[in-house]
């Protein structure tokens, strides 16, 4: 089980929006955006799924998926690219999804579904935005900080911000910085992540867009889009998160059947 080590900010949705935007304040107070982290980043960042040297750390992925009015929460931990550890929890909904304040209807299921955890991850990817918010404070952040433990955000589409240059069309490997603008607390300019195109067409009138990753808590802007490029091995998504949205549907099949 992983602990909570901050209670007093655990998101709690019968909160009015005023008091849940007051929370998100407090929780980018607490946030740190620079790495903290318990392992060699080469572990992790000499390639897809990389394991030289020391003993790689537990990363562990987190997704949802939906049935009626209630959120199955999925958490897969691998170490090197091999799972370790596969949970979920099944919890009410009480709240619509509200943009910027997804914490709050998605959060309680997450926590539940760390409360079955036997392992302590290392790091945590979430589905969902971190740093790249209007209060800093998106749901890698919440929950990065409840759980102290460093963590990511992989958003499928940018809430805000302002990348410095394009992102259709970006070669593999390619990434463009996203800074804090008028919509966002931090100061204007600060890189508050990146658009990472971790995969793309060769040659096609098609083309895949970039992941949106930015830092949750105690990982830095770039930290954060080295972990999700070298966590990504053949698909747009890294493996945790792709393990969590596969197993989050695995569990809602059987619920539903």
């Amino acid at each position: 089980m992983v602990s909570v080590e901050r209670p007093d900010l655990l998101p709690d949705p019968a909160l009015s929006r005023e008091a849940m935007e007051s929370l998100q304040h407090d929780i980018a107070a607490e946030a740190v955006f620079e790495n903290d982290l318990s392992f060699d980043l080469a572990t992790v960042t000499q390639g897809p799924l990389s394991t030289p040297g020391e003993e790689p750390p537990l990363v562990a992925g987190v997704d949802q998926s939906f049935l009626d009015d209630r959120a199955i929460s999925a958490v897969v931990v691998s170490r090197g690219g091999e799972v370790v550890e596969r949970v979920y929890a099944v919890t009410d909904l009480s709240i619509p999804y509200i943009p910027g304040l997804l914490s709050f209807r998605e959060g309680g299921p997450i926590v539940d579904a760390f409360e079955e955890l036997t392992v302590e991850p290392d790091l945590v990817l979430f589905d969902g935005s971190g740093r790249i918010h209007f209060r800093e404070a998106g749901i890698a952040t919440h929950m990065g900080v409840v759980f102290d433990v460093p963590s990511v955000g992989v958003a499928k589409s940018l809430l805000c911000g302002t990348p410095v240059d394009a992102t259709d069309d970006l070669p593999e490997g390619a990434r463009v910085p996203i800074e804090a603008d008028a919509d966002v607390t931090a100061a204007e300019g600060t890189v508050i992540g990146h658009a990472v195109q971790t995969r793309q067409y060769e040659s096609s009138s098609q083309s895949i867009n970039p992941l949106i990753v930015s830092p949750g808590h105690r990982v830095d802007a770039d930290t954060a889009a080295d972990l999700v490029a070298a966590l990504t091995d053949g698909y747009k998504l890294p493996e945790p998160t792709r393990r969590a949205d596969a197993y989050a549907e695995e569990a809602k099949s059987l619920l539903d059947g």
